[in-house]
């Protein structure tokens, strides 16, 4: 699934000729996990479906391979990515029947996934809520009142995943607002907290499903990861979080990702 992912990100940015593309190879394996293998759900209609929010929403061509890998979306919907009319745009949006909330504007999903979780708690649901946040959002006031009211409500079906590849719009996060050690920070904010390594999504599967959503608060999990994961040239370069690729630039990484089995056919 992983490789499946970071195929369709590589060929869709390219036809659609938009950026954005370290931001989603970085998250691959931590949606791989997810999908396939952690997240619950019986369909759209079902009212205990475990919930996930992509609240880093520039990343939405990860999510949209994803949830094609899941056979949640067809390869011809996704093959409309960015094109006029479609409801695949560059950033989530709950139109798309699978997405669950229309993200983008970063500091937002926490907030709603705080909300949704205590409003599971409240009717009795045993949905989980997932989201999957940016290291740089963490910069945003807004992640750690919503940090506070989880921890105090001890939300455990809420888990955060906060995609540490250590680079933002602007440059590297320790050089704009460095938040080291987040593990630290989150569980001064009442949170349990651990490091996981964000590219091995069998191991990160298998901590999720460890988590037990009866404890007394909600999990943070600092995955580890590298921007651009997967093409050699993009690998902890920050223009790819805005550059689109050139023909030549887009063979090379198709050569680098089938070269590692991740042609996804």
């Amino acid at each position: 699934m992983s490789a499946g992912i970071r195929r369709a990100i590589v060929e869709r940015s390219w036809c659609a000729h938009v950026g954005h593309i370290g931001s989603s190879l970085s998250i691959a394996d931590i949606l791989a996990a997810l999908y396939g293998a952690t997240l619950r759900s019986n369909g759209e209609d079902d009212p205990d479906r475990d919930r996930f929010i992509l609240s880093k929403g520039h990343a939405a061509l990860a999510l949209y391979a994803a949830l094609k890998e899941a056979g949640q979306l067809s390869e011809e919907d996704l093959n409309t990515y960015c094109s006029d009319g479609t409801d695949l745009s560059g950033h989530p949006e709950h139109a798309l029947g699978p997405v669950e909330f229309s993200t983008g504007s970063l500091g937002h999903g926490l907030p709603v996934g705080a909300g949704v979780a205590l409003g599971a708690r409240l009717r009795g649901s045993p949905s989980r809520v997932f989201v999957l946040m940016s290291d740089a959002e963490c910069n945003e006031g807004s992640v750690w009142e919503a940090a506070m009211f989880a921890a105090h409500h001890r939300l455990a079906n809420l888990v955060a995943i906060v995609d540490a590849n250590g680079q933002q719009a602007l440059g590297r996060t320790s050089e704009v607002l460095d938040l080291e050690p987040l593990s630290k920070r989150w569980e001064a904010f009442g949170w349990g907290a651990r490091e996981v390594d964000g590219h091995d999504p069998v191991a990160l599967a298998g901590e999720l499903e460890e988590l037990d959503a009866g404890a007394d608060r909600p999990h943070a999990f600092i995955a580890r990861t590298t921007f651009g994961k997967g093409v050699s040239y993009m690998e902890g370069e920050l223009q790819w979080h805005y550059w689109p690729m050139s023909d030549e630039q887009y063979g090379q990484a198709v050569r680098e990702l089938d070269a590692a089995g991740g042609h996804g056919r």
